[in-house]
């Protein structure tokens, strides 16, 4: 078994805090070195869908996708559970999950890499064909962030994590993406006091502080 990381890019870290939080240990690959802005060539021949991360298992199997390796891992490994305690948990955990991948990573990630020069002819990742940058993309990305933001400030202002009291991968996927879209001035402002108390809550955890780069 093999896990395939990009230590620079937050889906994989999303899995390293997981499995940081089950004590799960799993040999590692960097898929690229983390001063490379594009997959090294040899982790694209074995993986069709060009993104990061991917676990190989023992017989070639290859799953991608942060949550779905994480669902692997799950099912062998239950406790603490990360997915939920019971199916009104579950399905909390899932929606905040969903949220924090789609509505604030995912528009994070719309914004910057519709606008940072590094990733000029890159604005989507998993296309082995250019996608140039659209500006209103990026304008577009920032709303859809601060309004996830909110959103997840008034969540926070009654719960203690996204799902509940509980810390879950909804947690994890909020963190990773958060943490990681700061670095292009995507912040939490100052008055989501309850986003920010969660946000420093989170990064003190042993798994986020392991994972961090």
């Amino acid at each position: 078994m093999k896990l395939y990381d990009w230590v620079i890019a937050p889906n994989p870290r999303r899995v390293r805090m997981y499995l940081a939080e089950k004590g799960i240990d799993v040999p590692i690959e960097q898929a690229a070195a983390p001063t490379d802005m594009d997959l090294s060539p040899e982790y694209l021949k074995k993986s069709p869908h060009r993104t990061v991360p991917m676990l190989e298992l023992d017989d070639g199997t290859c799953i991608v996708e942060a949550m779905a390796i994480c669902r692997y891992f799950e099912a062998q490994h239950p406790e603490p559970p990360l997915f939920g305690r019971d199916p009104a948990e579950q399905g909390i955990v899932e929606m905040w999950e969903r949220q924090a991948e789609f509505q604030g990573m995912a528009a994070g990630a719309e914004s910057f890499r519709n606008s940072h020069p590094a990733f000029k002819g890159r604005s989507m990742p998993g296309y082995p064909d250019p996608m140039p940058q659209i500006a209103e993309l990026a304008e577009r990305g920032r709303y859809r962030f601060n309004h996830f933001l909110k959103k997840a400030d008034t969540r926070l202002a009654e719960v203690e994590f996204l799902a509940g009291e509980n810390f879950s991968v909804a947690d994890i996927t909020a963190f990773c993406g958060l943490d990681f879209v700061q670095k292009f001035r995507l912040t939490i402002p100052p008055e989501l006091t309850h986003a920010q108390r969660w946000f420093e809550q989170v990064k003190a955890r042993p798994s986020a502080v392991a994972t961090a780069v």
